[in-house]
This record gives structure tokens, sequence and C-alpha cells, in this order.
């Protein structure tokens, strides 16, 4: 049976993930949660549609109300529950292939689940409940949420911006190239065409090759490329460089901190930010908190410390006194936002923020599920740490998605980085059965 992992429950859709266990999920959800009513909405996945109808009978089997959007992105998932005071619910496998499909789960208020509200839905799940068909109620609320990201920024401030959007053809196909019109920008869109089967399909924040490639073509100030639900986003400067996210909370907190706007001057990120933005914000006067990976996690040291900005390497940037999850969108906007205020053009800004360490990530799907490779393989990772000559680290640990081990050297140099990297890659592929 499937468990949750980083960011909810995610499988193969209609054989990992089948309609009965997403709807006996529906029904432990709504029972183990103590909510009266719940939003749910997709991305674009074909597999999207029949889902969502098997979370709806659970739920309602559950007994609360359902309210279904259709198409919408996470971030906007969760804004329209936090809004209504009430839970929500989001079928995506968000950048993962259009075969896969999950449910990411918010409690009233549009807030992560915890990992105690987590292990009493999986310690309920019995693989056999019996949901009888029902009929939720079908609404369209995705103005609100555009409505909210447009308020957040004058009117028509982005007026004299050429911006490329890539919308991986997923849920931000629509909203994303509304609000930055809406906002005055000149806007390029990339995407925007789903089919069911084309959500990540070589695009979006996986792919920032085409965006970068547009924005070259476009002459465009830059370029923003979301994944398949929207929560996160890669930049790309006019050069076509690309501004990962570690470059993006780093730009944002500095420009926060020297607003005063930085509360508790704090800022959260996970053990994959490089060692390049903690050296940044050391120079900058801001502290850094650490977490494990996972934008759960860096929402419990939001709660903790007070602190408003963080985010993750891939793109997941949350702002909290805006969101209460990660927001490709949003993170955009205000990206855009600030290359206008600052009046220098994003890739000046981002060299500015911060000087990446020469890092290598090397993903390897193994055939069976490893939980701790790290302790699995202490005596290899201690031998790859020794070749750096005491400059960078070395990182390994299971993905809480995908059946992948994941390999992270950051080094003095890329050479290091690549060839430790690729050492250590097969080591792992060798010991647990890495699949081509």
């Amino acid at each position: 049976m499937l468990r949750f992992g980083t960011d909810g429950v995610r499988g193969v859709a209609f054989t990992e993930l089948t309609e009965q266990y997403v709807a006996e999920l529906g029904i432990v959800a709504a029972r183990e949660l103590g909510v009266t009513k719940v939003l749910v909405g997709r991305d674009t996945r074909e597999s999207g549609k029949q889902l969502e109808t098997a979370l709806a009978n659970g739920l309602l089997a559950g007994g609360v109300s359902v309210e279904l959007l259709g198409v919408a992105p996470t971030p906007a998932i969760a804004f329209l529950a936090a809004k209504r005071g009430c839970a929500s619910a989001a079928i995506t496998a968000s950048h993962n292939p259009y075969l896969d499909n999950g449910v990411k789960l918010f409690a009233n208020g549009g807030v992560k689940l915890s990992d105690v509200q987590q292990d009493a839905i999986e310690s309920h799940m019995t693989g056999s409940a019996t949901v009888p068909a029902a009929l939720a109620t079908q609404v369209d609320l995705l103005g609100e949420y555009a409505s909210h990201i447009v308020g957040l920024f004058p009117v028509l401030a982005f007026a004299n911006i050429r911006v490329v959007l890539d919308c991986a053809n997923g849920a931000m196909s629509d909203v994303a190239p509304e609000v930055f019109a809406r906002l005055g920008a000149t806007v390029i869109v990339l995407n925007d065409r789903p089919n069911g089967k084309n959500i990540n399909e070589g695009c979006g924040a996986t792919h920032p090759e085409v965006v970068s490639e547009a924005v070259r073509l476009h002459k465009a100030d830059l370029g923003l490329a979301f994944d398949g639900d929207g929560d996160r986003v890669i930049a790309v400067d006019h050069i076509g460089d690309v501004v990962d996210g570690d470059h993006l909370i780093a730009l944002a907190a500095i420009d926060l901190h020297k607003r005063g706007k930085l509360k508790s001057n704090s800022v959260a990120v996970t053990v994959m930010t490089n060692a390049g933005f903690h050296q940044a914000m050391t120079k900058a006067g801001i502290n850094v908190i650490t977490t494990p990976v996972g934008d759960r996690n860096i929402l419990v040291a939001f709660d903790e410390h007070g602190v408003v900005l963080g985010g993750e390497q891939s793109g997941h940037i949350i702002y909290r006194d805006h969101a209460t999850t990660g927001d490709g969108l949003l993170a955009g906007a205000m990206l855009v936002d600030l290359v206008r205020r600052e009046a220098k053009p994003l890739a000046t800004l981002a060299r500015n923020a911060m000087t990446s360490l020469p890092q290598t990530l090397i993903n390897i799907r193994v055939a069976q599920v490893v939980k701790s490779p790290a302790e699995d393989l202490a005596a290899e990772i201690a031998d790859a740490t020794n070749r750096l000559d005491g400059i960078g680290r070395v990182l390994l640990r299971a993905s809480g998605t995908e059946p992948v081990v994941r390999v992270m050297v950051e080094a003095a140099s890329q050479e290091t980085a690549d060839a430790v990297a690729q050492g250590l890659a097969e080591v792992v592929s060798q010991r647990f059965g890495g699949v081509r």
C-alpha cells in the first residue's frame, strides 16, 4: 500500500494509485482530520478526472461536503482553502511524468498535514473499504486566486517588462499568463496546451533550457518555468542562464532584509541548499535555518522560528505572509517585481546575491525501496568526502516521492564534483539495483 512521502502520496495511476485507494483515502482523511468541507482540484493529467471523482466519493462517504475546482494549481487550491477556513486536496504528481499521479492533502486553513496527521491516516487505511458513488458540487473559484496575486502589486507594475512563461502543459497554463497580462507585462507563453499526456514532457521547471532558448529568441527580460502543479518555479535571466531556487531565495531574503520585512531576520532552507547560499546570508547578516528536504519541513521551521521566507533549490519557494505553501506564480511575480524596483537585469542581481559552489546532482532510479542510503553507504560517503580536500560536502538521500536515490556533491571545482558524484552514483547503482 502507498505511503506518504515528502509531499503526499504518489504512484503510477490506476496500478499503484488506484481509484479504490484514493476513495478510501478520502474516507479516512475526512474522519481523521475532523473537517466539514474540502475543496478538490487537479492538474492536467489524463488520470486526474477519474481520481478526482474517486477522492470526492470517499470524502462524501466520510461525511464532508466537497467542492470540485477542476484544473487548478496546488497553491491556488491551498489559498482558496485558507480563505474559506476549510480543508483541500490536490490530485497531482507535481513534476513527475503523466503516467504518475498523487494526492496532496491540506488541513483546515490550507496548511500541509503534520507527520502525526499523516501517520494517523496511514494507520487506518485497510485497502478494503467500499465507497458508493456520489455527486460533488462544481465551482469556479480560480479567479479569486488570480486576483489575489495581482493585488499584491501596483496597477500595471510590469508594463515595461517582457517575460517568457513556460507553463509545463500543467495547471498554470491559464492562470499564469492571465496574471502577468493583468499586471501589464508583455507575455510570451510556452507549453500551455495540455492534452493529458504532455504535462512536464520536455518542458517546465525540470527543463529550463526550453524557456532559456525562448528568452534569447524573443529578447525577453527574463523567463519563468513552472512545474506541472505550479508549486515551484525556476527562472532564467536575459542571457538565458538559469537562476535556481537557491538564488531566488537569496534575492528575496536580501531584498526583504534591506526593506525591514524579513521577520525574525531568518530564512529557512533544506540540506540540499548550496553552500554558497549560506556564505551569502552570513555576509548579509541573515540567519539560516536548515531543515530536511520537503516544504512541509520548511513550514515547521516557519512556525517554530517565526520565519516568513524559505524554500528549496528546486524552486519551491514559500512567502508565508501571502501563502500557506510553495507557490511558483507568487514567487515568479515577486521576482519580476524585484527586478522592476531595482531597475537592474536579473543576471546582475543574481550574480551579486550569491555565488554557488560547483555542485553535481545525480538521480539513480533503483529497483528496491531504500530508506537510509546514507547509513548503508557510510564508509563510501566518508571516502568520497575525503576526496574533496576539505572544500565541499557529500549528501546521499532517498527521494520522498519516487524510487530514486539522490547523490549530491559540492566541491571546489566542477570537475571534482562530477567525478566524486559519478563514482558514488555507481556504488549506489551496484548496491541497490540501479534501473536504467
